[in-house]
């Protein structure tokens, strides 16, 4: 088949090498362009090493986004990342039409964060959607769907890495395949069941002690890699990353005060929460590198009896 790419980063890559390893034809590929000093978008890059025409431009609402579009004639858009707003004059103009990948099951978690929210809210599994893009914010129908659990030691990274990431380059390709055979089935989103999350950002990601252990280990897991959950010491910011959790399971084994290390051993550090500790092993302070706790240990003598939060 005959396909444009809009896409960017290290998803929009790997679909563009998808979809030319097996042999079809890529007539064009849009990327946002990069901010000054911003690394080198993958997509554009790998996409000009093939000799791809290359369109970088500042708004896909533009007429120049229009014209290029229809020019190129493909048999469907691919979307794959976009943070450009795509209006339907544009991605209507393909012969099928356009398809678009988001990391959540539709109509749940519509929005730029839709991995972090169900690890940072205990849910037990997640998915992706391959959906028809509207001039809404995830809100057109579905064209096809894939679920995966999240485990309870689950973190963003996992989840995104390991599933979601490979999973949704092989569910461009068999939405593709359907949608130009005419073999594809279009499920409107029920608005009933819609929920809509905002980024998860430093903000969103700052641990509040007091709260239950179980949410403290969802927020750390659910931002681990990015953006970091994040709490203080002595005034500083302070990201904690690879986690474990302890639940207290009677009174007497109740250790510390809330915000507390506990304890500390040769590759970990405890933090006393409501319910239980939060055992982490790797750290990152806003003056440094993230480092193991040995290290952060070392580096900023710590013993049982320091706080953090303050």
């Amino acid at each position: 088949m005959k396909i444009v790419i809009i896409g960017q980063q290290d998803f929009g890559k790997a679909v563009l090498e998808a979809f030319l390893a097996r042999g079809d034809e890529v007539a064009g590929v849009f990327c946002a362009p990069e901010k000054e000093g911003a690394r080198p978008d993958p997509a554009r890059v790998v996409a000009q090493e093939k000799g791809l025409k290359v369109f970088q431009l500042p708004s896909l609402k533009d007429a120049k986004a229009i014209e290029i579009m229809r020019e190129l004639a493909p048999d469907i858009g691919i979307m794959a990342y976009v943070l450009q707003f795509a209006p339907q004059e544009f991605v209507n103009i393909p012969k099928h039409g356009t398809i678009q990948y988001h990391p959540s099951l539709l109509p749940l978690y519509r929005g730029p964060s839709s991995i972090n929210w169900p690890i940072i809210r205990g849910d037990s599994k997640t998915g992706l959607s391959i959906f028809r893009p509207d001039d809404g914010l995830d809100e057109g129908p579905v064209v096809l769907q894939k679920e995966t659990p999240i485990s309870a030691d689950d973190t963003l990274g996992s989840v995104y890495f390991d599933r979601l990431f490979p999973m949704g380059v092989a569910a461009m390709l068999e939405a593709a395949d359907l949608v130009v055979a005419g073999r594809h089935q279009e499920t409107v989103q029920d608005e009933s069941a819609a929920t809509y999350e905002g980024w998860c950002r430093a903000a969103e990601c700052r641990i509040n002690w007091h709260n239950h252990v179980d949410f403290v280990y969802n927020l750390i897991r659910g931002c681990n890699p990015a953006p970091g959950a994040w709490t203080t010491l002595l005034g500083k910011k302070v990201q904690l990353f690879d986690a474990r959790k302890h639940p207290f399971h009677t009174f007497g084994a109740v250790k510390g005060k809330i915000g507390e290390i506990s304890a500390t051993g040769p590759d970990s550090l405890r933090i006393t929460a409501q319910g239980g500790q939060i055992e982490v092993f790797k750290l990152k302070h806003e003056d440094g590198k993230k480092i193991s706790a040995a290290e952060f240990i070392r580096e900023h003598g710590l013993a049982a009896g320091s706080s953090f939060g303050n």
